[in-house]
């Protein structure tokens, strides 16, 4: 695996040094403790890790963080031992890991966001920690793990807590989000919580300075000793803030968007508004008519990754971008993911907002309706509903897979409750049903806790890691085609500050995204903040599967989900067959095709 970017940690002991053997033929790197032991072993692209060395103590940040080396020593001088790592990187910007050797012991945690995870093994005595999960199976010979492959067809991506701790290879565990691994000398590891969301109390004026402050940062995070970057601008009210912003740096921006074939998506019309505010920058949107469509090219470029991902269906459109945005010198493409999850409104706000600010309720509930439609009585039980975290969960357990005409409390199912059912798709298998239910169940088993006492807070939270998963993936395919990716949304500083807002101001009457708009002012047009719609692309998922129907029906003849047990090859057949699929299905085929994409390359081996 030499051309992808990976790292591992190795403990400071001789089983480190062992296990580095095993990790050796794939590595071009290697960084070593002041034992002389190897400490950092992967491959990586010059820039990507910058490390100090105190003494005896090494600290290394690895990904898009601005600091130099001597910066880094300078905080790694006031640091007594690895209990101070926090100290030593707070104001630090990006997206990266940090691992630290002090003393024997070593630490590594990436980033609350789940851009930046940390998985974990056993190699021989040692527990090594890797960038990567597939890197770790690679060492130890693991195999897949059908259950937890069982799960990602879910018609939804993973909530929280199902990807905390899971992995897709047996052996290999996931660092929970917002979790530092702790090495011991002796092969032993633990893992504590580095990182807990801010109490949602500034009110909106405040907060959107925090915000702009942070999202500034980010994004010239970005920019800083780069000649040309590259920006998704769709018209969205996200990708405009960051190519505004972007604007602003030293760096050349070169803007991207795809046309749609509905001519009702008035994206369209507000990226044209951008862009001629944008005179500096070069504007780049193919032609419709040559422009790869989702579902083509699904096997037009080969690329390593450690979990499914729903850029399977984007393959020929990711692999035309990157070249359009390679081919103009681009090193870094920016991207609006995490925008929507801090910014827009969840449904569980309301929760809140009736226990803090009551009076406010009816008028919200009203509104609420109008944008999403809803039975009133079963939403009346959810904001009534008192129930934990956990309860939710375990009846989330207990109807997945059952008769869907089966009755559940309404006050699981509102959209004020703690999350939402997912479904497995209708071609899942009765054993993959059951896997993803025995899975379910030993999570809820464990009773976590919420990620935050709200429910809108924790809905952003989680609404915030699964899109930082899922855009980790994409930027391992990116990277792949020479175009890494960036989200400055998703970065730990933005993250903190947008939650830092209350919760009830970030879903202010009338106003469409209050705290980004309101952060924005001043950098991006003022005309441009007062959008209140989002593109719809519908149109373009059915017009995609008409044409490339007979190609994901030749996919799925030889599927390797369904050599596993976990796919009904003659159900998914019927249900491509259907001129109109219901949404939660649209999204269950997105999933299934990226776990297909995923488990061929899986199980390919080395080299072939």
């Amino acid at each position: 695996m030499s051309d992808d970017v990976w790292f591992a940690v190795l403990p400071d002991g001789e089983s480190g040094r062992s296990a580095a053997r095993a990790l050796r033929p794939g590595a071009t790197e290697v960084v070593r403790h002041h034992s002389g032991r190897p400490w950092l072993i992967g491959s990586w692209p010059a820039g990507q890790v910058v490390s100090a060395a105190v003494g005896g103590a090494r600290m290394a940040v690895i990904g898009r963080c601005p600091v130099t080396a001597d910066t880094l020593g300078e905080r790694l001088r006031r640091l007594p031992d690895v209990s101070g790592a926090e100290d030593a990187l707070a104001g630090l910007t990006g997206s990266f890991h940090a691992v630290l050797s002090v003393g024997g012991r070593v630490r590594v945690r990436g980033s609350a966001s789940a851009v930046r995870r940390v998985f974990h093994a056993r190699i021989g005595e040692a527990t090594v920690a890797a960038s990567r999960a597939d890197i770790l199976a690679s060492a130890t010979g693991a195999t897949v793990d059908e259950r937890q492959l069982a799960l990602h067809l879910l018609s939804s991506p993973l909530p929280y807590p199902l990807a905390d701790g899971g992995a897709l290879w047996r052996g290999v565990r996931a660092v929970p989000d917002g979790h530092a691994l702790l090495l011991e000398a002796d092969g032993r590891a633990t893992d504590r919580r580095w990182w807990t969301p801010p109490d949602p109390e500034l009110p909106l004026v405040q907060g959107a300075e925090a915000v702009r402050r942070a999202l500034t940062d980010a994004v010239g995070s970005c920019t800083a000793d780069r000649k040309t970057v590259s920006a998704d601008l769709s018209g969205g009210m996200d990708s405009t803030s960051l190519c505004f912003l972007a604007a602003r740096g030293p760096a050349r921006l070169v803007t991207f968007r795809w046309e749609s074939v509905d001519p009702a998506n008035d994206d369209a019309a507000w990226a044209a508004r951008a862009t001629a505010q944008l005179p500096g920058a070069e504007h780049v949107l193919p032609d419709r008519a040559g422009a790869p469509l989702w579902f083509s090219g699904m096997n037009s470029f080969d690329v390593a990754a450690d979990e499914p991902g729903v850029w399977a269906r984007d393959s020929a459109k990711l692999v035309t971008l990157a070249g359009l945005m390679t081919a103009r010198g681009s090193a870094l493409h920016l991207s609006g993911g995490g925008g929507d999850e801090l910014f827009a409104a969840l449904p569980p706000y309301l929760h809140d907002v009736l226990r803090t600010r009551p009076r406010s309720v009816p008028g919200r509930l009203r509104r609420q309706r109008a944008a999403q439609p809803q039975p009133l009585w079963p939403l009346l039980r959810g904001l009534a509903d008192r129930s934990a975290f956990s309860r939710w969960l375990a009846a989330w357990a207990d109807h997945l897979g059952q008769d869907p005409a089966r009755p559940v409390p309404a006050r699981f199912t509102a959209g004020t409750a703690w999350g939402t059912f997912s479904s497995m798709p209708p071609w899942a298998t009765p054993a993959a049903a059951r896997a993803a239910r025995c899975v379910l169940r030993e999570a809820a088993a464990a009773a976590p806790e919420a990620l935050a006492a709200q429910r809108g807070q924790h809905a952003a939270l989680a609404g915030v890691r699964m899109c930082g998963r899922a855009f980790r993936q994409v930027d391992q395919a990116a990277s792949g085609l020479g175009l890494p990716y960036a989200a400055p949304f998703l970065d730990d500083s933005v993250i903190g500050a947008a939650l830092s807002v209350r919760v009830a101001d970030r879903a202010a009457p009338d106003r469409y995204k209050p705290v980004l708009t309101t952060a924005m002012r001043g950098v991006v047009p003022e005309a441009l903040l007062t959008r209140t719609t989002k593109g719809e692309y519908t149109a373009d998922f059915y017009f995609a599967l008409r044409r490339n129907r007979s190609a994901l029906a030749d996919l799925f003849n030889e599927s390797r989900l369904a050599r596993a047990g976990l796919l009904d090859t003659a159900a998914l057949a019927a249900q491509l067959a259907r001129p109109q699929l219901p949404p939660d299905v649209m999204r269950a085929l997105d999933n299934t095709l990226a776990c297909e994409v995923w488990l061929r390359s899986a199980l390919r081996p080395p080299g072939g």
